[in-house]
Protein backbone atom coordinates (compact mmCIF):
# COMPACT_ATOMS: atom_id res chain seq x y z
CA UNK A 1 0.00 0.00 0.00
CA UNK A 2 0.82 3.24 -0.41
CA UNK A 3 0.00 7.05 1.49
CA UNK A 4 -0.02 9.49 -1.24
CA UNK A 5 -0.80 13.19 -0.62
CA UNK A 6 -0.39 17.27 -2.03
CA UNK A 7 -0.07 20.16 0.45
CA UNK A 8 0.60 23.54 -1.24
CA UNK A 9 3.35 25.60 0.70
CA UNK A 10 3.58 29.21 -0.23
CA UNK A 11 6.89 29.05 -0.67
CA UNK A 12 9.46 28.88 -4.51
CA UNK A 13 10.13 25.17 -4.89
CA UNK A 14 13.89 25.78 -4.07
CA UNK A 15 12.81 27.09 -0.57
CA UNK A 16 10.49 24.06 0.09
CA UNK A 17 13.58 22.00 -0.98
CA UNK A 18 15.47 23.75 1.78
CA UNK A 19 13.14 23.02 4.20
CA UNK A 20 12.65 19.38 3.77
CA UNK A 21 16.77 18.65 3.34
CA UNK A 22 18.66 20.93 5.64
CA UNK A 23 18.83 19.42 9.02
CA UNK A 24 18.42 23.14 10.65
CA UNK A 25 15.20 23.48 8.40
CA UNK A 26 13.69 19.92 9.43
CA UNK A 27 14.38 20.29 13.12
CA UNK A 28 11.90 23.45 12.91
CA UNK A 29 8.70 21.42 11.77
CA UNK A 30 9.64 17.58 12.05
CA UNK A 31 12.49 16.29 13.80
CA UNK A 32 14.65 16.46 17.19
CA UNK A 33 18.18 16.34 14.90
CA UNK A 34 19.12 15.30 11.53
CA UNK A 35 21.67 13.73 9.75
CA UNK A 36 21.67 14.26 6.19
CA UNK A 37 24.00 13.50 3.46
CA UNK A 38 23.04 15.02 0.47
CA UNK A 39 23.97 13.21 -2.65
CA UNK A 40 22.52 10.14 -4.48
CA UNK A 41 23.49 6.84 -2.54
CA UNK A 42 24.04 9.23 0.71
CA UNK A 43 23.01 8.37 4.08
CA UNK A 44 20.19 9.70 5.90
CA UNK A 45 19.09 9.64 9.83
CA UNK A 46 16.16 11.79 11.33
CA UNK A 47 15.70 11.51 15.01
CA UNK A 48 11.41 11.98 14.80
CA UNK A 49 11.06 12.08 18.35
CA UNK A 50 13.24 11.10 21.44
CA UNK A 51 13.58 7.38 20.88
CA UNK A 52 12.43 6.85 17.30
CA UNK A 53 14.69 7.41 14.21
CA UNK A 54 14.13 7.04 10.75
CA UNK A 55 16.92 5.82 8.20
CA UNK A 56 17.92 5.19 5.28
CA UNK A 57 19.35 6.32 1.59
CA UNK A 58 18.99 9.26 -1.16
CA UNK A 59 18.38 7.49 -4.11
CA UNK A 60 17.26 10.42 -6.78
CA UNK A 61 17.54 13.69 -5.98
CA UNK A 62 16.68 17.06 -7.88
CA UNK A 63 17.14 19.89 -6.30
CA UNK A 64 13.89 22.49 -6.17
CA UNK A 65 11.79 19.34 -7.63
CA UNK A 66 12.53 15.93 -6.50
CA UNK A 67 13.83 13.90 -3.66
CA UNK A 68 12.90 9.99 -3.18
CA UNK A 69 14.58 8.54 -0.15
CA UNK A 70 14.46 4.83 1.30
CA UNK A 71 12.60 5.16 4.55
CA UNK A 72 12.72 2.72 7.81
CA UNK A 73 13.24 2.85 11.67
CA UNK A 74 16.00 2.10 13.71
CA UNK A 75 15.38 -1.22 15.94
CA UNK A 76 11.93 -1.88 14.00
CA UNK A 77 11.96 -5.57 12.20
CA UNK A 78 8.71 -4.59 10.52
CA UNK A 79 10.09 -1.65 8.84
CA UNK A 80 13.60 -1.22 9.77
CA UNK A 81 15.63 0.93 7.45
CA UNK A 82 15.65 0.85 3.35
CA UNK A 83 12.35 -1.12 3.55
CA UNK A 84 10.15 1.69 2.15
CA UNK A 85 10.59 4.62 0.06
CA UNK A 86 8.83 8.25 0.09
CA UNK A 87 9.28 10.57 -2.42
CA UNK A 88 8.83 13.90 -2.78
CA UNK A 89 8.20 15.95 -5.47
CA UNK A 90 7.91 20.03 -5.69
CA UNK A 91 5.51 21.87 -8.58
CA UNK A 92 5.83 25.45 -8.67
CA UNK A 93 2.12 26.70 -8.87
CA UNK A 94 0.88 30.25 -8.73
CA UNK A 95 1.67 31.73 -5.24
CA UNK A 96 3.96 28.47 -4.44
CA UNK A 97 4.68 24.90 -4.08
CA UNK A 98 2.19 22.03 -4.28
CA UNK A 99 4.57 19.10 -2.40
CA UNK A 100 3.18 16.06 -2.95
CA UNK A 101 4.37 13.15 -0.93
CA UNK A 102 4.23 9.38 -1.58
CA UNK A 103 5.34 6.60 0.69
CA UNK A 104 5.67 3.15 -0.60
CA UNK A 105 6.22 -0.50 0.54
CA UNK A 106 3.95 -0.34 3.31
CA UNK A 107 1.36 -2.26 4.88
CA UNK A 108 -2.27 -1.52 5.49
CA UNK A 109 -1.59 -0.70 9.26
CA UNK A 110 1.86 1.01 8.58
CA UNK A 111 0.31 3.10 5.83
CA UNK A 112 -2.93 4.33 8.85
CA UNK A 113 0.44 4.74 11.03
CA UNK A 114 2.59 6.62 8.86
CA UNK A 115 -0.27 8.69 7.38
CA UNK A 116 -1.06 9.78 10.84
CA UNK A 117 2.06 11.27 11.00
CA UNK A 118 2.43 12.87 7.75
CA UNK A 119 -0.41 14.61 8.10
CA UNK A 120 0.82 15.84 11.37
CA UNK A 121 4.35 17.08 9.82
CA UNK A 122 2.77 17.87 6.46
CA UNK A 123 0.33 20.91 8.44
CA UNK A 124 3.18 21.54 10.44
CA UNK A 125 5.76 22.99 7.60
CA UNK A 126 3.17 24.46 5.82
CA UNK A 127 2.72 26.71 9.00
CA UNK A 128 6.16 26.60 9.20
CA UNK A 129 5.90 28.29 5.94
CA UNK A 130 3.33 30.66 5.69
CA UNK A 131 4.10 31.98 9.13
CA UNK A 132 8.26 31.59 9.59
CA UNK A 133 7.97 30.60 13.03
CA UNK A 134 5.87 27.56 14.49
CA UNK A 135 4.68 26.50 17.73
CA UNK A 136 6.63 23.64 19.49
CA UNK A 137 5.57 20.26 18.74
CA UNK A 138 3.83 18.34 21.56
CA UNK A 139 5.15 14.76 20.15
CA UNK A 140 8.43 15.69 21.09
CA UNK A 141 8.35 16.42 24.83
CA UNK A 142 7.03 13.51 26.66
CA UNK A 143 8.66 9.91 25.21
CA UNK A 144 6.86 7.14 26.64
CA UNK A 145 9.93 4.67 26.83
CA UNK A 146 12.88 5.74 28.42
CA UNK A 147 16.48 5.08 28.62
CA UNK A 148 19.68 7.27 28.97
CA UNK A 149 19.61 7.87 25.31
CA UNK A 150 16.04 9.00 24.42
CA UNK A 151 16.52 11.08 27.84
CA UNK A 152 19.61 12.53 26.12
CA UNK A 153 17.45 13.04 22.81
CA UNK A 154 14.66 14.59 25.20
CA UNK A 155 17.17 16.94 26.93
CA UNK A 156 18.41 18.23 23.28
CA UNK A 157 14.99 19.08 22.22
CA UNK A 158 14.41 21.08 25.22
CA UNK A 159 18.16 22.96 24.53
CA UNK A 160 17.02 23.83 20.91
CA UNK A 161 13.41 25.31 22.07
CA UNK A 162 15.72 27.30 24.46
CA UNK A 163 18.73 28.02 22.16
CA UNK A 164 17.25 28.95 18.92
CA UNK A 165 15.89 32.35 21.06
CA UNK A 166 19.33 32.98 21.67
CA UNK A 167 21.32 35.90 20.07
CA UNK A 168 24.68 37.26 20.30
CA UNK A 169 22.91 40.24 22.30
CA UNK A 170 22.52 38.01 25.30
CA UNK A 171 25.98 36.72 25.28
CA UNK A 172 27.66 39.01 27.90
CA UNK A 173 24.47 37.69 30.36
CA UNK A 174 25.75 36.43 33.67
CA UNK A 175 24.50 32.80 34.03
CA UNK A 176 24.04 30.49 37.48
CA UNK A 177 27.43 28.99 36.73
CA UNK A 178 30.06 30.94 38.10
CA UNK A 179 32.92 32.44 36.04
CA UNK A 180 30.63 32.09 33.21
CA UNK A 181 28.54 34.62 30.77
CA UNK A 182 26.03 32.73 28.28
CA UNK A 183 28.43 33.20 25.12
CA UNK A 184 30.91 30.84 27.61
CA UNK A 185 28.38 28.98 28.88
CA UNK A 186 27.55 28.03 24.70
CA UNK A 187 31.09 27.39 24.10
CA UNK A 188 31.56 24.98 27.64
CA UNK A 189 28.32 22.99 26.31
CA UNK A 190 29.63 22.56 23.16
CA UNK A 191 33.42 21.64 24.09
CA UNK A 192 31.42 19.31 26.60
CA UNK A 193 29.28 17.33 24.05
CA UNK A 194 32.38 17.52 21.68
CA UNK A 195 35.36 15.96 23.97
CA UNK A 196 31.77 13.10 24.47
CA UNK A 197 32.12 12.57 20.70
CA UNK A 198 35.94 12.64 20.71
CA UNK A 199 36.20 9.71 23.52
CA UNK A 200 33.76 7.63 21.05
CA UNK A 201 35.69 8.05 17.96
CA UNK A 202 33.94 10.73 16.28
CA UNK A 203 35.29 13.69 14.88
CA UNK A 204 33.42 17.08 14.27
CA UNK A 205 34.75 20.50 13.22
CA UNK A 206 33.25 23.33 14.97
CA UNK A 207 31.64 25.98 12.95
CA UNK A 208 31.16 28.96 15.23
CA UNK A 209 29.59 31.02 12.28
CA UNK A 210 26.22 28.86 12.60
CA UNK A 211 23.49 29.94 14.78
CA UNK A 212 23.35 28.74 18.68
CA UNK A 213 21.18 26.35 18.24
CA UNK A 214 22.59 24.39 14.99
CA UNK A 215 26.05 24.67 16.55
CA UNK A 216 25.01 22.66 19.56
CA UNK A 217 22.26 20.41 17.74
CA UNK A 218 24.99 19.26 15.48
CA UNK A 219 27.68 18.33 17.90
CA UNK A 220 24.68 16.60 19.79
CA UNK A 221 23.16 14.62 17.33
CA UNK A 222 26.67 13.13 16.39
CA UNK A 223 27.27 12.19 19.99
CA UNK A 224 24.06 10.67 21.11
CA UNK A 225 23.74 8.73 17.51
CA UNK A 226 28.18 7.66 18.51
CA UNK A 227 27.01 6.68 22.16
CA UNK A 228 23.64 4.18 20.59
CA UNK A 229 26.36 2.56 18.36
CA UNK A 230 28.79 2.19 20.79
CA UNK A 231 26.18 0.99 23.44
CA UNK A 232 26.90 1.39 27.50
CA UNK A 233 29.53 -1.52 28.00
CA UNK A 234 33.23 -0.89 28.57
CA UNK A 235 34.71 2.67 29.10
CA UNK A 236 35.46 6.15 27.08
CA UNK A 237 38.26 8.21 27.76
CA UNK A 238 36.74 11.89 28.48
CA UNK A 239 40.59 13.35 29.06
CA UNK A 240 40.34 14.23 32.34
CA UNK A 241 39.41 10.93 33.46
CA UNK A 242 37.88 7.32 32.16
CA UNK A 243 34.49 6.26 33.08
CA UNK A 244 32.21 3.72 32.37
CA UNK A 245 30.21 4.44 29.52
CA UNK A 246 27.29 3.78 31.78
CA UNK A 247 28.33 6.46 33.98
CA UNK A 248 29.53 8.55 31.07
CA UNK A 249 25.89 8.81 29.23
CA UNK A 250 24.49 9.90 32.77
CA UNK A 251 26.67 13.01 32.86
CA UNK A 252 25.88 13.92 29.62
CA UNK A 253 22.44 13.50 29.90
CA UNK A 254 22.52 15.64 33.46
CA UNK A 255 24.85 18.30 31.18
CA UNK A 256 22.52 18.92 28.58
CA UNK A 257 19.38 19.36 30.42
CA UNK A 258 21.11 21.44 33.64
CA UNK A 259 23.03 23.29 31.20
CA UNK A 260 20.10 24.27 28.92
CA UNK A 261 18.30 25.54 32.59
CA UNK A 262 21.58 27.90 33.00
CA UNK A 263 20.80 29.40 29.82
CA UNK A 264 17.11 30.10 30.08
CA UNK A 265 17.79 31.39 33.62
CA UNK A 266 20.37 33.81 32.27
CA UNK A 267 17.72 34.83 29.57
CA UNK A 268 14.37 35.40 31.04
CA UNK A 269 13.32 32.15 29.29
CA UNK A 270 10.55 30.01 31.13
CA UNK A 271 11.37 26.02 30.95
CA UNK A 272 8.58 23.86 30.59
CA UNK A 273 9.97 20.46 31.19
CA UNK A 274 7.96 17.09 31.12
CA UNK A 275 8.06 15.18 34.09
CA UNK A 276 8.57 12.25 32.42
CA UNK A 277 12.41 13.37 31.14
CA UNK A 278 13.08 15.66 34.76
CA UNK A 279 11.99 12.45 36.62
CA UNK A 280 14.53 10.09 34.82
CA UNK A 281 17.22 12.56 34.48
CA UNK A 282 17.04 13.64 38.09
CA UNK A 283 17.66 9.90 38.51
CA UNK A 284 20.67 9.71 36.60
CA UNK A 285 22.23 12.62 38.40
CA UNK A 286 22.30 10.58 42.20
CA UNK A 287 23.39 7.50 40.15
CA UNK A 288 26.37 9.40 38.85
CA UNK A 289 26.77 12.75 41.01
CA UNK A 290 28.68 11.26 43.91
CA UNK A 291 30.68 12.73 46.55
CA UNK A 292 33.81 12.04 45.31
CA UNK A 293 32.48 13.30 41.95
CA UNK A 294 31.63 16.40 43.77
CA UNK A 295 35.11 16.35 44.76
CA UNK A 296 36.80 17.24 41.80
CA UNK A 297 34.61 20.68 41.17
CA UNK A 298 32.23 18.85 38.36
CA UNK A 299 29.56 19.99 40.47
CA UNK A 300 28.66 22.26 43.76
CA UNK A 301 27.71 21.44 47.01
CA UNK A 302 23.72 19.73 47.33
CA UNK A 303 21.52 22.65 47.49
CA UNK A 304 19.00 21.81 50.08
CA UNK A 305 15.16 21.87 48.85
CA UNK A 306 11.47 21.56 50.18
CA UNK A 307 10.91 17.75 49.74
CA UNK A 308 7.59 18.38 47.60
CA UNK A 309 9.57 20.40 44.99
CA UNK A 310 8.79 19.28 41.31
CA UNK A 311 12.09 16.92 40.08
CA UNK A 312 13.71 19.47 37.66
CA UNK A 313 13.74 21.72 40.71
CA UNK A 314 15.54 18.88 42.20
CA UNK A 315 17.39 18.01 39.75
CA UNK A 316 18.71 21.49 39.36
CA UNK A 317 19.19 21.83 43.60
CA UNK A 318 21.33 18.27 43.30
CA UNK A 319 23.69 19.93 41.19
CA UNK A 320 24.47 22.58 43.22
CA UNK A 321 22.05 25.33 41.98
CA UNK A 322 19.51 27.17 43.97
CA UNK A 323 16.25 27.02 41.58
CA UNK A 324 14.22 29.61 40.57
CA UNK A 325 10.92 30.29 42.15
CA UNK A 326 7.84 29.59 39.97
Amino acid sequence: MAYDTTVFIPLDPYAVFELVTQPERLRRWKTVAARVDLVVGGEYRWTITPGYSAAGHVRELVPGKKMVISWGWEGSSDLPPDASVVTITLEGVTGGTNLRLVHDGLNEEQAASHGEGWNHYLARLAEYATKGEIEEDPWKYAPADMDEFTAAEAALTIAERVLNKISPSDFEKATPCEDMNVGQLIDHLYRAINNYARGLGAIVEDDKTRTVEDRIATIAQVTIEAFRKAGLDGMIDLTFATFPKSLAICFLDVEILVHTWDLATATGQKLDVSPVVSDFIYGLAKKSITDGVRGTGLYGPLVVTDGAEESLNRLIAFTGRQPVAS
